[in-house]
């Protein structure tokens, strides 16, 4: 016998507005309530895993441990090649624990001021874990990355994170220049949602 695990309701292991507005743009096409963890008054884990799957483990498995719900966790960030992968899993606290967007930015470009362009290449990753309970043995890990390169200054008003000085090439403009329905057609999150719901379609047959 098949078990059904479709959820109508999925916590959404982040406090990250701009991650939580994804989600529930890429998980409205599969009739399914994204719930931020905050409804259930969960405090952000601390993220000592070494992976960026790791991390998105952590996360949901404390997201569905304490609201009950089956959790969707992600743990993404930007690698650079002339960094050696930095700021990678560091992403979001690259220039400090409690670093602002563009604190994160700021040491970016610093760190690549003599950089040329055609050494910048870079590429979002996303790590996503789908946990039907908070005690699955077998959790669905899809992960994505998104190519692209760092820009000499930041480039557009939409997105968040590293998004203004992200280019992709593809389009010919910066990640934050991109519509949200463009950006949720092609983003490294994005891919790694596809992915969840084919592999959580072919489960359910």
């Amino acid at each position: 016998m098949r078990t059904e695990i479709k959820p109508h309701r999925v916590v959404i292991a982040s406090g990250n507005r701009g991650k939580l507005a994804e989600f529930a743009d890429l998980l409205a096409q599969w009739d399914c309530e994204a719930v931020p963890q905050a409804a259930f008054n969960i405090e952000p884990v601390e993220e000592t895993g070494d992976s960026f799957v790791e991390n998105a483990l952590l996360k949901a498995n404390a997201a569905s441990h304490h609201s009950g719900l089956p959790a969707i966790a992600d743990d993404s960030g930007l690698i650079v090649d002339a960094l050696d992968g930095a700021p990678g899993i560091y992403s979001a606290r690259y220039a400090g624990e409690d670093a602002s967007d563009t604190d994160n930015n700021r040491k970016l470009l610093a760190a690549l001021a003599d950089v040329p362009e055609a050494e910048r290449s870079a590429r979002f990753h996303c790590a996503l874990v789908f946990l039907r309970h908070w005690q699955d043995p077998n959790p669905v890990i899809c992960q994505a990355d998104w190519e692209g390169r760092i820009l000499f200054e930041p480039s557009g008003a939409g997105g968040f994170g590293y998004d203004p000085l992200f280019f992709v090439p593809a389009e010919n403009a910066s990640a934050a220049q991109l519509d949200a329905a463009t950006k949720n057609r092609i983003s490294h999150r994005s891919q790694a949602m596809a992915r969840l719901l084919a592999a959580l379609a072919r489960e359910l047959g």
